[in-house]
């Protein structure tokens, strides 16, 4: 096992490396960038170390800085979180010629199912459902207009080395399909540094499911059941649950099944999740891989009892899972919902000073959180400040115990989306199940 771990994140997921770290022995280094001094995960953590000014380009996606600061500490392994360099796998590359552990898969897994279209290739040939689209990237807008036709309208155009809804642009008729073309190809590039896109065919009002992977370096592969993300806005997730409302066992199995022969077919080891779209009829297609932690991981957790970053670092030191498939029971219901430093309806970032903090308590309830009474919320980060999870027996009982938390949840001085949260516990829809992806576009707040 590991003696020291470096923690190259900051916020409630640096926190939670932290506690699992402890709980197993080993040291922890927080780093952080020169606003943060007074952020929680610097505060608990073993050492902590300034690795650059506010800017994420000049701190927490500084390699560089990084890897000093691993190498002055003498730190054995770098656990990335999710964002920032959780996916790099020039980074992954770097930890190893350096001799410390990247805790995440290796490189060339990241490399190809990073990239959208090597992706689909891979699941395809590991007989995993895709939806009808392209198998290269499209160079062109006439190139483009054939596929379309040759698909069908609506279609989907979407970055090959994408991810959180940029580079994605829904196209329903062909006058349209140029400018969305071009669109996604300019935010491509802006935002991953590669134009390529592809184009599959447009899934009409889906789910978006989710399969939690656990993968050792001894080539033992299991899934801990999904999870349903489909309440979100603009492709960003805002509440997540497990299990999802409308699976049969026997399509818990069968996409389970799909998304370990996946994550086998690229020699896959640590977590990891396969994202699946699941459409009105029951059938699933996959969508992508996430080669990471996911920030909904907890609602896995809540229902299995496994703790996954215990797991992602055992995996990681070359320890072989302790699970087998038949090991894992689903157990109750959880329900996660992201609480923003956001105007609730506006979605709007409000950063500022928190003036007023009582966190939720009760049976079932978990706050994965790295704010307190007095912190200051950052411009600088994302606006994401706390995850509130429940977990009860049943989903409406989760509901109810939702409703009662984020009533007690109190976050003055800044906005936030609690009130957001609030209503959709309280929408009929939501609590019958009957959400997908387009959801909040739906409904009248």
């Amino acid at each position: 096992m590991f003696h020291k771990i470096l923690i190259a994140n900051r916020g409630e997921i640096a926190l939670r490396i932290i506690r699992a770290c402890k709980e197993l022995g080993i040291k922890t280094v927080a780093v952080h960038s020169d606003v943060d001094s007074q952020a929680l995960h610097v505060m608990l953590a073993d050492e902590s170390i300034c690795i650059g000014p506010a800017p994420s380009a000049k701190s927490y996606l500084n390699m560089k800085a990084i890897i000093s600061a691993a190498e002055v500490t003498d730190a054995d392994a770098i656990h990335p979180g999710y964002g920032f360099l959780s996916e790099n796998a020039e980074f992954a590359e770097i930890c190893e010629n350096c001799g410390i552990t990247f805790i995440g898969p290796t490189a060339d897994s990241m490399r190809r199912m990073g990239d959208k279209i090597s992706a689909r290739q891979t699941v395809t040939a590991a007989g995993v459902p895709i939806l009808p689209g392209t198998k290269d990237g499209v160079k062109s807008v006439e190139e483009a207009v054939r596929i379309a036709e040759e698909i069908g309208y609506p279609v989907i155009i979407k970055a090959t080395a994408g991810g959180g809804g940029r580079g994605m642009k829904v196209v329903h008729s062909p006058a349209s399909l140029p400018n969305a073309f071009a669109a996604a190809r300019s935010e491509a590039q802006a935002g991953f540094g590669n134009p390529d896109v592809y184009i599959e065919k447009f899934c009409e009002r889906p789910r978006h499911v989710e399969i939690q992977i656990l993968a050792d370096k001894h080539g033992n592969v299991i899934h801990l059941g999904e999870r349903d993300c489909s309440i979100q806005r603009r492709h960003q997730k805002l509440i997540e649950e497990a299990p999802c409302p409308v699976l049969t066992p026997e399509l818990r199995k069968k996409m389970g099944e799909c998304a370990v022969a996946a994550a086998k077919s690229v020699n896959y080891s640590s977590v990891g999740t396969m994202e699946f779209l699941l459409d009105q009829q029951g059938n699933f297609y996959f969508m992508e891989m996430n080669t990471r932690v996911q920030v909904e991981h907890p609602v896995t957790e809540m229902v299995t009892g496994i703790d996954i970053i215990k797991e992602q670092i055992r995996s990681a030191a070359g320890l072989p899972l302790r699970f087998r498939q038949e090991d894992i029971k689903i157990s109750g219901h959880s329900i996660e919902c992201r609480i923003n430093a956001e105007h609730p309806f506006k979605f709007t970032p409000s950063p500022g000073k928190i003036d007023g903090y009582h966190p939720p308590g009760g049976l079932g309830v978990r706050v994965d959180s790295a704010v307190y009474d007095q912190y200051t919320v950052l411009p600088h980060y994302d606006s994401m400040i706390a995850k509130l999870i429940v977990h009860a027996d049943t989903r409406e009982e989760a509901i109810h115990r939702m409703a009662r938390a984020l009533d007690e949840y109190i976050i003055e001085g800044i906005k936030t989306s609690i009130t957001f949260h609030q209503r959709i516990m309280r929408n009929k829809e939501f609590i019958e199940g009957d959400v997908d992806t387009g959801f909040l576009e739906r409904i009248n707040f």
